[in-house]
């Protein structure tokens, strides 16, 4: 054991293996333990394929699966959707994630149709007729998008179509409305002009019928006797000359203007140096037309002064322009990718950012894994995170971070980014890697966001004064910890059911990607011994001297075998980096908050100092008169602060071993004990989880809660129902959660 121990250290010490005690991991397909279970995405229901819906006033975009469940809810409440119908409808969904993973294109409903013709073909009676209901009932179509390298692009253009498609609209209506008014105003004056009260043009109006009865010569006489009205030549050369304008914009003109007139604008690039000449071009055509807007308005509402507002108007110029100017016109849309940024395109980035430019960035990341090009280090999404940090620190960028199977959860947020009156950056890992290729990139994405290696945020400079409204880490899993947690169950030799709780750290993220086989060696199951130590210890430790104990890693061959492999120092070193690094999002968003942490522990020593300042007191006056000792202790017990009988209260409320309970205030809202028994688990007012009616479930499915539970903190206590089956192995699968 010795000699398997020293090899063991050697590798981790070294990343150099011994082929007599250790196997190179390099070909055996291994993953990490807690992926076992999503071999086969296709066959699991997820946020994938998204429908990108393209009916005004929907949603953006919808999970193929929340539609399907909104429609049976939809239907379930009406009484019209029973197992038989939600079980089809569910198979039908199934197929289309199956053919849109295989390659297939198309939209929702024409998938849909597909799904349900193959599936007819294949013998399940009377499926065409029970799901044409759930069909009915779902609103969005438009086309099916899978998590693949180009999903992060499609979506954002998508989504700043459709929310551009609005503005344009907007201001195509305005300028539509100033033209109709603005030559009611010509038309209007040439009606009361000589050349609008001819004779001739008179009988023109009236036409053939009454020609013979009326004298027009005569009206005409009459008529150019009564007119007073006529506009000056300087305001009906600005009417034209506004008309001329609003006629010829490029920004999002009608068809009918741009007939033969040109092409609008296109506002989507590929590089933030194409975007950046563009604007420039066009910002005095913008300016131009900013400015008749402004005019013609003042116009039709009879407001215009020449001596006030042609000096005022003369000036007007880009400075000139307001954000509510700029909130009328198309932003522009850049989708980049992070590979492509060179130090030019870097610096045009920063310009765009830094001017508060109405565009919308995305910087698509396919590869966040890459060697220090000094060596030792490997550094781990460090140019987005070079990115956002500036974005952020310029304080008026809208940012979002997220990996692209985590986008889903966000349309509200990406929706809010698109619409920021000011410049937008998002940053999105593909999880596309080359190196991955045996990993979906809908898997390796999450495993990035899972692992911190790519964490998702929010920093939206329109919620509040203070980071506490204008950072969120919501959507991270368990984002109070350094690692999610999660419960690894498997069957051993025996075919005993084992749970263990299991870490997901960057570690696991690294072991996806073939790039870093070599800092990860196999352990034969003979020579499994009390030298491994689970990494989530080791990482939680601070290391000193020579170790006795080597981390190793839950991992799962082909055919789901668990394997241990252990893991070198320098992986070590980077996942303990990428904690800190986590830990400073941490503080921005409020959680484990040093500058709160320090002055908490203020108030609990001035606190403590005052409790002890009583007690000398009260000690000094009971030595002094001993008769007065009961005086004494009473005087001490009402010095020390109130704050002391709610933790004594709670105290005597803590329930005992055999009583079931939940750790309320540390419950993540993760829904898994909520959705195993809504009647035995429910929300409190914070959507925190407590047990409700212990009698609305079973032994079974408190332990399973348990072992499910993100946090690990609901205790099953003892079994109330000593007739329920399988007692035995559920409580001992329950000690471990006691």
């Amino acid at each position: 054991m010795q000699a398997e121990l020293q090899s063991q250290v050697a590798f981790y010490l070294t990343g150099r293996t011994s082929a007599e005690s250790l196997d190179a991991v390099g070909g055996l397909g291994l993953r990490p333990a807690l992926l076992a279970g999503y071999r086969n995405l296709a066959t699991l229901r997820y946020d994938f394929p998204l429908i990108l819906s393209q009916k005004p006033g929907s949603a953006l975009f919808e999970p193929l699966t929340g539609a399907v469940d909104a429609a049976l809810a939809k239907l379930a409440e009406a009484g019209k959707a029973g197992d038989r119908v939600a079980k089809q409808a569910v198979r039908v969904e199934s197929e289309i994630r199956a053919m849109v993973a295989a390659g297939t294109q198309g939209t929702f409903s024409s998938l849909w149709d597909q799904a349900v013709s193959r599936l007819g073909s294949r013998g399940i009676t009377g499926l065409a007729d029970n799901v044409k209901p759930v069909r009915a009932a779902i609103a969005a179509d438009g086309q099916l998008l899978d998590c693949s390298e180009a999903t992060p692009g499609a979506l954002l253009r998508h989504c700043w179509t459709r929310v551009q498609e609005d503005r344009a609209s907007r201001l195509r209506d305005d300028v539509a409305r100033l033209l109709l008014k603005l030559s009611e105003i010509l038309s209007a004056e040439f009606a009361h002009s000589e050349a609008g009260l001819s004779a001739q043009n008179l009988k023109a109006s009236v036409g053939n019928t009454y020609a013979e009865a009326i004298d027009f010569q005569a009206m005409s006489r009459l008529l150019l006797k009564t007119s007073k009205r006529s506009l000056s030549k300087s305001r009906r050369d600005r009417i034209r000359g506004l008309i001329a304008t609003l006629k010829g914009h490029r920004f999002a003109p009608s068809k009918a203007m741009l007939a033969g007139d040109g092409e609008p604008y296109s506002f989507v690039f590929q590089s933030c140096g194409q975007a950046l000449k563009a604007y420039r071009e066009r910002l005095p055509k913008l300016v131009e037309l900013a400015k008749a807007l402004a005019v013609a308005q003042l116009e039709i509402d009879g407001e215009y002064s020449e001596d006030r507002h042609d000096a005022l108007f003369e000036g007007f110029s880009a400075a000139t322009l307001e954000a509510k100017d700029l909130a009328r016109f198309p932003d522009y849309l850049v989708c980049a990718k992070a590979d492509a940024l060179d130090a030019a395109d870097s610096a045009k980035l920063m310009e765009i950012l830094s001017s508060g430019l109405p565009m919308k960035v995305m910087v698509q990341s396919d590869d966040i894994l890459e060697p220090s090009p000094f060596g030792g280090r490997i550094n781990v999404a460090a140019l987005s995170r070079q990115i956002v940090s500036t974005a952020m620190a310029l304080n008026d960028v809208y940012v979002l971070q997220s990996s692209a199977s985590h986008l889903a959860q966000y349309r509200e947020r990406i929706a809010a980014g698109l619409a920021f009156a000011g410049p937008s950056l998002f940053s999105v890992y593909s999880g596309a890697a080359a190196s991955a290729a045996e990993v979906p990139p809908y898997l390796n994405a999450a495993a990035a966001m899972e692992s911190r290696a790519f964490p998702a945020f929010v920093y939206d400079p329109s919620a509040g004064v203070d980071w506490a409204s204008r950072f969120s880490l919501e959507g991270n899993s368990q984002p109070e910890a350094d690692w999610p947690v999660r419960a690894l169950q498997y069957e051993d030799e025996a075919l005993q059911s084992q749970t263990e709780q299991v870490s997901f750290t960057l570690i696991d993220f690294f072991s996806c990607d073939a790039r870093f086989a070599s800092h990860f060696a196999r352990v034969p199951k003979a020579k499994w011994n009390g030298s491994l130590l689970p990494l989530r210890d080791c990482l939680s430790s601070t290391p000193s001297g020579m170790p006795d104990k080597v981390p190793y890693l839950n991992m799962v061959d082909a055919d789901n075998r668990l394997q241990k492999v252990i893991v070198d120092d320098q992986l070590v070193r980077e996942a303990r980096r990428c904690a800190s690094l986590w830990h400073g999002l941490q503080e921005l968003g409020g959680i484990g908050n040093s500058h709160a942490v320090r002055l908490l522990q203020a108030e609990k020593s001035t606190w403590e100092e005052k409790l002890r300042a009583a007690e000398a007191a009260a000690a000094k006056v009971a030595a002094a008169t001993p008769a007065a000792a009961p005086v004494a202790a009473s005087a001490a017990s009402a010095a020390a602060p109130a704050a002391a009988a709610p933790a004594e209260a709670e105290a005597e409320k803590a329930p005992s071993a055999d009583e079931a309970y939940i750790e309320t205030p540390r419950c993540t809202t993760c829904e898994e004990c909520v959705r195993l028994n809504g009647k035995m688990f429910v929300y409190d007012g914070n959507k925190q989880a407590y047990i409700k009616d212990i009698k609305a479930g079973t032994y079974r499915q408190l332990v399973e809660a348990a072992e499910n539970c993100q946090v690990s903190i609901i205790h099953p206590g003892k079994p109330i129902n000593p007739s329920e089956p399988g007692l035995d192995e559920l409580v001992k699968r329950a000690e471990l959660f006691q």
